[in-house]
């Protein structure tokens, strides 16, 4: 009986992975929430506490960070008779992870929703019908099976 072949990522070095890299931003549970909350209009500080009931501190740290890897950036306002606060608004950087969160949440409608249904959909403004999260070749072919898509080295891979 031969021995099983070891996968080919095993040949490669993971200490430049991107997506570790990336979940060191976006790993902890709080970061989404905050995230969910810009891209849905919520953008001061208060209103994502209240509104999460989330640590004012996790909050806090939470920002930060996005803010410090140039996810969200702070934009200044005060109200009449009131301290200057910040409000937080995506960044380019930030808009871009827009279709990850449409594809959490798709993840999520389908294997953790109420019976009742999401509580939240996404719609394209011009027609509206909802969003779908697709993967898509560079040469334009849909892939509906996971199965259809191969893991390869990229130009950064070192041999381990």
């Amino acid at each position: 009986m031969s021995p099983h072949p070891a996968p080919p990522a095993l040949a490669f070095a993971t200490d430049n992975c991107t997506v570790g890299r990336t979940m060191t931003i976006l790993g902890e549970r709080g970061t989404l929430v905050v995230l969910r909350e810009v891209f849905n209009g919520v953008r001061r500080f208060e209103d994502m506490r209240r509104h999460t009931a989330m640590p004012r501190q996790v909050l806090t740290n939470r920002l930060g960070l996005l803010v410090d890897h140039d996810i969200l950036r702070k934009e200044p306002y005060q109200e009449p008779g009131e301290r200057l606060r910040h409000e937080y608004r995506l960044t380019a950087k930030g808009l871009d992870l827009y279709p990850v969160m449409v594809a959490i949440a798709a993840w999520g409608d389908r294997y953790v929703a109420d019976p009742e249904g999401p509580p939240v959909e996404f719609a394209h403004r011009d027609c509206g019908a909802q969003m779908n999260a697709v993967l898509e070749c560079a040469d334009g072919h849909r892939v509906d099976d996971v199965r259809r898509v191969a893991p390869r080295p990229g130009p950064g891979a070192r041999p381990f």
